[in-house]
């Protein structure tokens, strides 16, 4: 994704009146107050050490594969730990085998990683705005990864090129990660032999090694609607892996996570690339009142279950202030008056009270609170409006809307799940 600013809300201009007026056919020479106003935009940064840039950028890659490699041997052993490095004291045949199998998920992931960020950057340098390389963020735990962004060293002075530059890295990640998985569905190896050869015990089981499972609670893959539709059309049924061990296959294990990845970057709010594709379909006003409702429900089910009326005392006393304070920076700044703000996060809490207590079997994703501050503190709710304000062309739309089509076809609410 972009590297983005925090931003306040959206000006309250109707969606017809525009910052600069324009002539009524688009495609007419800009005016010369456009002009003058495009010079005086433009404001660029000074260019950092070329030496020292490649440097950063090199050396966050080489890391981010090291984290990664790593990351994807533990994930194929059903782990989601800090990175193992004693996987480098095994015999040289295992280690080997193991270290295969975390380069075959490291490469997959970040190649999608990649192609997507090289998506923003082409399209911006493409629209004559100036950014940096992808800057890839490692990290220890989990996925090896936080993913990778870019840096916008110049002002987009559009709603085209937001549209535009937002819209390019999730559609070629996307394409990238389908890929990934055509070729690790078309490509599973014998299921019976595979998994006999990563658990010599099993063999006692034969065929019907599943029993194996029966009253263990596993790691395994969500599996968003797309992911689904392309095992039904593209994988043979006989060599489909049983689910406790999806996390065996690295290209499916990638493949899925490049899925969730373009959809977490395709959520509609804020600075967000799908903040950027609905700012570019809707307009400042519509798409910041969309982004605001969104980013309010998304706290609501991320919250949801933590407190009801039947949670115990311990619950309220050790963690009711620190989560009426969490709902108070979240929201602090969707709305201009701490009075607004108050009412907001109280009328949410009660909201998640009710459901919670009537209904106790449904529960939200504590995990998305983190990202709800990042989103709510750091990349903002609100897109900023851009000078020219002129609608998209209609091919731009119907492509907009389909990516919103896609990102409910690639999100789930964790990619992980217990099962």
């Amino acid at each position: 994704m972009s590297f983005p600013e925090n931003t306040p809300p959206p000006p309250l201009l109707p969606d017809d009146e525009p910052l600069i007026a324009w002539p009524a056919d688009a495609s007419a020479p800009a005016p010369p107050a456009l002009a003058w106003a495009r010079q005086r935009f433009r404001r660029y940064e000074r260019p950092p050490s070329r030496e020292r840039t490649a440097a950063i950028h090199i050396g966050l890659f080489v890391l981010t594969l090291l984290t990664t490699v790593l990351a994807g041997s533990s994930l194929t052993r059903g782990s989601l730990d800090l990175v193992d490095f004693s996987v480098f004291g095994l015999p040289a045949a295992q280690r080997t085998e193991e270290l295969g199998r975390g380069l075959t998920y490291a490469l997959a992931f970040l190649g999608v990683l990649t192609v997507h960020e090289f998506g923003h950057y082409f399209v911006a340098r493409y629209n004559k705005v100036r950014t940096s390389l992808p800057y890839y963020i490692p990290f220890p735990l989990g996925l090896g990864t936080f993913g990778a962004v870019i840096r916008i060293r110049e002002a987009i002075f559009s709603r085209r090129e937001f549209f535009d530059i937002g819209l390019a890295g999730p559609l070629a990640g996307l394409v990238v990660a389908v890929g990934v998985l055509a070729y690790g569905f078309t490509h599973l190896p014998d299921p019976l032999t595979y998994v006999q050869h990563v658990h010599p015990e099993f063999v006692r089981y034969g065929a019907d090694y599943a029993q194996a499972y029966q009253g263990q609670v596993g790691l395994t893959l969500s599996r968003p609607l797309l992911y689904q539709g392309l095992e039904r059309w593209l994988a043979d049924p006989a060599l489909l892996p049983h689910p406790n061990e999806l996390l065996r296959y690295p290209l499916l294990v990638a493949g899925e996570l490049s899925l969730f990845f373009t959809a977490l970057n395709l959520i509609p709010i804020g600075q967000l690339d799908g903040g950027h594709i609905l700012y570019g379909l809707l307009g400042p006003r519509r798409a910041g009142r969309l982004s605001g409702a969104l980013f309010v429900g998304f706290i609501f089910y991320a919250g949801l279950g933590i407190f009801s009326l039947r949670s115990d005392w311990q619950t309220w006393l050790y963690g009711g202030a620190p989560y009426a304070l969490y709902l108070w920076l979240v929201f602090r700044r969707a709305l201009p008056r701490p009075r607004q703000v108050l009412v907001l996060a109280a009328l949410v809490w009660a909201a998640q009270l009710a459901v919670a207590t009537l209904w106790p079997g449904i529960e939200g994703q504590p995990g998305w609170l983190l990202f709800g501050l990042l989103l709510g503190r750091v990349s903002g709710i609100y897109h900023p409006a851009a000078p020219d304000e002129r609608p998209l062309s209609p091919g731009r739309q119907v492509l907009g809307w389909v990516m919103v089509l896609l990102f409910g076809l690639c999100f789930s609410p964790s990619p992980f799940v217990f099962g």
